[in-house]
């Protein structure tokens, strides 16, 4: 499955001298596949598109980051809506 996911923190909370953004995430968590990382840097928010088998496991790829800033996960696929 693809996962979209949005990292937002606040500006207090900001990675930036304490291993930047990468340090939001575990990308050696097995069964994660990083696809794609987008950075809005200036609104602290960082845009991920992972492939994994569930959502746990999403959780366990996003743990570093849990008390530094909210994620909002959601299913999505590259196949379009059929027409009728």
């Amino acid at each position: 499955m693809l996962f979209h996911i949005t990292q937002v923190h606040s500006p207090e909370l900001c990675p930036r001298d304490e291993g930047g953004s990468n340090s939001l995430y575990d990308a050696g968590v097995e069964g994660v596949r990083l696809i794609g990382r987008y950075g809005a840097n200036a609104q602290h928010t960082l845009f991920l598109v992972v492939e994994a088998d569930d959502v746990d496991t999403v959780h366990k790829f996003l743990w570093p980051g849990f008390k530094r800033c909210t994620s909002t996960v959601t299913p999505v696929s590259e196949i379009p809506v059929p027409k009728d």
